[in-house]
């Protein structure tokens, strides 16, 4: 028997333990009879089990449109071991899942707990995924929304892993205040999920168990995990690298401002203006035949009057020259936000 298709004896699905031909029955019920999470779940655990021993992804569709992978399911595994190892998460504890199935960080879940023995719940992926929940629980992953609609209740999970797209800077004081064990997560659908994680506490990321990292003369981090990629993975993102296995992360090379000859990055714009603006909002670029670029400040919600202490901490190229409002983002599947110029 392959690795990947491994059982834990202690594993258990919202309170019933499971071997490998009674997931299968149930991955048939919940296509046949669940909800349309549920059904997900299943026909994730119908592809896990098959003969193949590759699975195929569908990227976020964060910096373009969605694109389908193949990665070995063993890579998964080992990236389960990982994030065991590193948190000290082992047989036994209690896990929720809240996330959905349909992509790389609610398939995870499912294969960290089958893997180590988890005691795992799953429930419908929703914007205030712990609104209806009354217990406790050893770990969780959520993306920032579901954080922030959460924070009444967030007490409820010891350790909290955040990913899918950057921790907000308002978010991070909320979540220190509460004194909540919380870490960032980056990674990517390539990466097979975290492949370092930050604690809130903390300004760098560390690199999980079998990573290293090097950059590109443009500052670009690579990824060494030999593990889960059999060549190093090359990024967009630029990062200041601490040594082999710790980076700050600056910002996506890709979205780097041109204005009037000076690099500008959004999302070290976007972090001075976090304490300040109170609705989602995020900087981007906008061509402009005088400068090249301006930089442009997206708000979500009805247009009002930005008092000028707003920009107090900004250099003189990194404050905006427009300020622009959406009534509503739009968002990925996963609810990143989709920078985008209002018409």
């Amino acid at each position: 028997m392959a690795d990947y298709q491994f059982v834990h004896p202690q594993f258990t699905l919202n309170g019933f333990s499971f071997n490998q031909a009674d997931l299968s029955r149930v991955a048939y019920a919940y296509i046949k009879e669940g909800d349309e999470y549920e059904q997900q779940i299943g026909l994730f655990l119908l592809n896990w089990f098959d003969d193949s021993d590759i699975l195929e992804l569908t990227t976020s569709g964060t910096t373009g449109p969605p694109k389908k992978i193949a990665l070995s399911k063993q890579a998964l595994v080992e990236s389960a071991k990982a994030t065991a190892q590193f948190f000290q998460l082992y047989a036994g504890i209690s896990a929720l899942l809240c996330m959905s199935v349909q992509f790389i960080a609610g398939k995870m879940m499912l294969v960290r707990a089958m893997q180590l023995g988890w005691q795992l719940d799953a429930i419908q992926p929703q914007a205030n995924p712990l609104q209806k929940v009354d217990k406790g629980y050893d770990f969780a992953a959520m993306v920032p929304l579901q954080v922030a609609n959460s924070l009444d209740k967030i007490s409820l999970i010891k350790l909290l892993l955040i990913g899918g797209s950057p921790l907000p800077a308002v978010l991070q004081q909320q979540l220190l205040g509460l004194k909540i064990n919380a870490f960032e997560s980056y990674g990517m659908t390539e990466t097979v999920t975290h492949i370092a994680v930050r604690s809130i506490q903390e300004p760098y990321f560390t690199a999980l168990p079998g990573v290293q990292f090097s950059s590109t003369e443009s500052d670009c981090l690579c990824i060494d995990a030999p593990r889960i990629a059999e060549k190093i993975l090359v990024t967009k993102d630029v990062v200041q690298l601490i040594n082999t296995t710790q980076f700050a992360f600056i910002g996506r090379a890709d979205s780097v401002i041109n204005s009037g000859g000076v690099k500008l990055f959004p999302e070290l714009i976007e972090q001075k203006l976090a304490n300040f603006i109170p609705q989602r909002f995020y900087i981007m670029g906008k061509p402009d035949a005088t400068w090249g670029e301006i930089v442009v400040l997206v708000i979500e919600g009805n247009p009002y009057e930005l008092a000028p202490t707003v920009f107090a901490e900004l250099g003189k190229y990194e404050k905006p020259k427009e300020v622009l409002f959406l009534p509503a983002f739009k968002e990925t599947a996963t609810a990143k936000v989709i920078r985008i110029l209002p018409d």
